[in-house]
């Protein structure tokens, strides 16, 4: 992130507690001030129908805000008798804010130690950090006061992402992605304290075989993924929280060819197949807008995925299914746009059909269930189901991977699907299953490998 996101505690080295603390007042005394007319600019701007300002634009001008207020800070020190701060000073106050306003403050060592991946706040001071190897360590707190913490959240969340967010008691949850791709979600009102986690992204450009050198899956499955994508399956990426299905997605969407025009719609930026241009040079990254305080100019994930489908994208890619946008982006999987990914909640490959008939029915078309299990039949090609398991592998780290894939192979009052790769005794999925599509696969360089047996 920079230089310029230097935290508050590390301006004053050797510094006593109390002129620490002292630091720490006026950092935040001079970031609300810029904050304030920051805010009166974005009102100007909406009340003149002027388009916002970018995330570059806001940033150089925060900076010209922060000069403004250290000039007055100055000046009111002098007409109270007071030695103004010295130049070094206000740069290194000048820096404190602006990581104040665009940064994520004490959070900052935590998100640079490239072995951490997962932060559980639970409040300001209760600080739980997972790391890649399976640690849990608790960490210094994270603020002052939870009221600090709920400021750095409600920064964070006008200041990163496409729009800004609300974060307070109308709006007691968030959900962003971080600049550095973590994904932060926070809630307050419903639980005695403010409380946010941060699932880190330890891996941002990954490939199928950075995965499969990680005991992710074998060469085989390997090989059939890179074949699935080539031939334009639309696959469904399964599995628990924090299994794996965001980094799989990314790797499979590695392997689309250069020359695809591809969309992506998210509640979120969590993927930024966008920031790789030499891997992906035309790509459109949707984000869902929620309403604001007057409660209009909401974009939903259903309403982007329609929008997605008229410009021209060779392949539309869903973040995450939660919700209603399930019918449309069906819909449009089985309308000819092929070759699309989409992760889901689910236990097992399986369950993933009774998911999405449940999402269906909380969705405008209100599908019933035997519909909605035509429609998937139609359009979901493969089910590729992540596992997570809690102990720890001989070599470190926890185990995730490719526990099953389930190819659908038509429908019969209910989706019908064969498990053409499942683990075996000893966790590792292997050919369980013909591939009825194998026709479709092998121009793309996979050969089936022999059916694995086991009790």
């Amino acid at each position: 992130m920079g230089s310029a996101m230097t935290t508050t505690t590390s301006l004053l080295s050797g510094a006593t507690p109390e002129q620490q603390a002292e630091l720490n007042q006026l950092v935040r005394t001079l970031r609300s001030q810029v904050a304030d007319r920051l805010n009166q600019q974005r009102r100007r701007d909406e009340v003149a129908g002027r388009s916002p300002m970018s995330s570059e634009d806001e940033r150089h001008f925060a900076r010209s805000l922060i000069v403004q207020v250290l000039e007055d800070h100055a000046t009111l020190m002098i007409t109270e008798g007071r030695v103004p701060p010295t130049a070094e000073e206000e740069e290194r106050v000048a820096s404190a804010i602006h990581a104040a306003l665009f940064g994520v403050g004490r959070l900052q060592p935590l998100l640079e130690d490239r072995d951490v991946e997962n932060i559980d706040i639970n409040g300001c001071d209760r600080v739980f950090v997972g790391y890649a190897d399976g640690r849990e360590e608790t960490a210094p707190p994270v603020a002052d006061s939870d009221e600090e913490l709920i400021e750095l959240i409600q920064i964070l969340a006008a200041n990163v992402g496409l729009t800004s967010r609300p974060f307070d008691s109308a709006n007691p949850q968030l959900d962003l992605r971080l600049p550095d791709g973590s994904r932060l979600s926070a809630v307050m009102g419903v639980c005695q304290r403010p409380s946010l986690s941060i699932r880190r992204a330890r891996l941002g450009q990954v490939a199928l075989e950075d995965l499969m050198a990680t005991n992710t899956f074998s060469e085989d499955v390997m090989n059939f993924l890179k074949a699935a994508v080539a031939a334009r399956k639309n696959i469904m990426i399964a599995g628990a929280t924090n299994s794996g299905k965001t980094t799989m997605l990314r790797a499979m969407a590695a392997e689309i060819p250069a020359d695809e025009r591809l969309i992506t719609v998210e509640r979120a930026l969590e993927l930024g197949l966008d920031k790789f241009e030499d891997q992906h040079p035309n790509v459109v990254a949707f984000e869902e807008r929620l309403p604001n305080s007057e409660g209009v100019g909401q974009v939903t994930m259903a309403e982007l995925v329609r929008r997605s489908l008229r410009m021209n994208p060779s392949r539309v890619i869903v973040g995450e299914v939660l919700g209603d946008e399930i019918v449309t982006m069906l819909n449009a999987m089985s309308q000819g746009n092929d070759g699309s990914l989409s992760t889901i909640h689910a236990n097992s490959s399986m369950e993933v059909f009774n998911r999405i008939a449940t999402y269906a029915l909380q969705a405008e078309e209100n599908l019933p269930v035997e519909a909605t299990h035509m429609l998937i039949a139609g359009s979901i090609n493969f089910v590729v189901f992540m596992r997570k398991k809690n102990e720890h592998a001989t070599g470190g780290g926890l185990l995730r991977g490719v526990q099953s894939i389930r190819e659908v192979t038509g429908v019969d009052g209910r989706v019908l699907s064969s498990e053409v790769f499942a683990a075996g005794p000893d966790g590792v999925a292997r050919a369980k299953a013909p591939i009825e599509c194998i026709d479709e696969l092998v121009p793309y360089g996979y050969t089936p490998t022999p059916v694995t047996r086991w009790d």
